[in-house]
């Protein structure tokens, strides 16, 4: 089981925000860790800090050395696929080959205020821009319209180092999403918040027959999954000490949480009764969907996702807890990952 960094901070304090994304990346990069994912997102504070990964890439990209920078993920439909790979073909410099891209189509239509016309098709657009992103990359050309109204081969600088470009495909749940990643040889990047273990496990089945039928090798195989990650030295402790940041970071996206649909429609639900739905949905979240608590209590969770398949987990630290006691926790979550590297 390999262990990455992730990111995808809720609040406005974008400076603390940045100090935890490179101070907590030079630990991984020194301690072995895998990657350090980081998001794109637009128009609100849950994510505020992040609306360009190549840019946030690139700090990263610079003050690492061995660990791998990705993204966590770009939402392909509100880019010209030109400048895709334009932006990360200089991250991969930056990096001396270590950049990797996990696209999705996008779900939230505020963020597609930047390209309101892609939103209805924006699953093709996917599709389309991600075949075109990874021909740029290899250092084919694509044909664009010039202003004169005639076509043109254009061919993207500066080239790459790496030869062929690491993708994954961003799977909320859908499994005809986990199918098509199979299809095309993709790896997958996923989580545990939209779907539940059966339905992880089901998509993860239909992951795997894609690859074979597509006739890809079993080294194409690979399974990110994402869960909030908070390890201390004793499980009461860091339950604790996660609960506040964890219940605000739910409260601030319910959807994503599936809160909202929890409260009955048209009808007002008191404050109190809300509380009392994320307090519940944390203790469950907390004991089955994240790696809060201690080195042991978090081997169960580690080793039942390595059963279903998942050869990474990208450990998302910035939803709340203050930056010096995140960093101070990852010394536990390293132990944590050696604990884990032979699951």
């Amino acid at each position: 089981m390999k262990f990455s960094l992730f990111f995808f901070a809720n609040g406005s304090d974008a400076g603390e925000q940045y100090r935890l994304l490179l101070e907590a990346a030079r630990f991984a990069d020194r301690a072995g860790f895998t990657a350090v994912w980081t998001p794109e997102r637009h128009f609100h504070d849950f994510g505020a800090p992040f609306p360009n990964p190549a840019v946030t890439g690139a700090a990263v990209a610079s003050v690492t050395r061995r660990i791998d920078v990705r993204a966590g993920s770009v939402v392909l439909p509100l880019h010209e696929p030109l400048r895709v790979a334009e932006e990360w073909a200089v991250v991969d410099q930056l990096s001396g080959g270590r950049a990797g891209l996990a696209v999705a189509s996008g779900w939230n239509p505020h963020d597609f205020t930047l390209a309101p016309d892609a939103f209805a098709e924006r699953r093709a657009a996917l599709r389309d821009g991600l075949r075109e992103v990874r021909e740029l990359w290899a250092g084919r050309t694509v044909s664009r319209r010039a202003p004169d109204g005639t076509r043109h081969e254009v061919r993207t600088h500066p080239r790459p180092v790496r030869g062929a470009l690491p993708t994954w495909i961003t799977a909320a749940g859908s499994g005809d999403t986990f199918a098509w990643a199979g299809e095309q040889g993709y790896g997958v990047l996923t989580h545990l918040l939209g779907q539940d273990w059966q339905t992880l496990e089901d998509n993860l089945v239909r992951y795997g027959d894609a690859l074979v039928d597509a006739g890809h090798g079993p080294d194409e195989e690979r399974v990110g999954v994402m869960l909030h990650t908070f390890v201390g030295a004793d499980r009461d402790s860091a339950v604790a000490t996660a609960r506040g940041p964890m219940t605000a970071y739910m409260r601030s996206s319910m959807t994503l949480f599936g809160l909202d649909a929890a409260e009955p429609a048209g009808e007002p639900v008191s404050e109190e009764a809300v509380e009392e739905l994320i307090a519940h949905r944390y203790a469950e979240y907390a004991a089955t969907r994240c790696l809060i608590g201690s080195v042991d209590s978090c081997v169960p969770l580690v080793a039942a996702l390595a059963d279903l398949g998942v050869d990474e987990i990208a450990c998302l630290i910035d939803f709340g807890v203050g930056t010096d006691e995140v960093l101070a926790s990852l010394a536990h979550l390293d132990r944590l990952r050696e604990r884990c590297a032979d699951l």
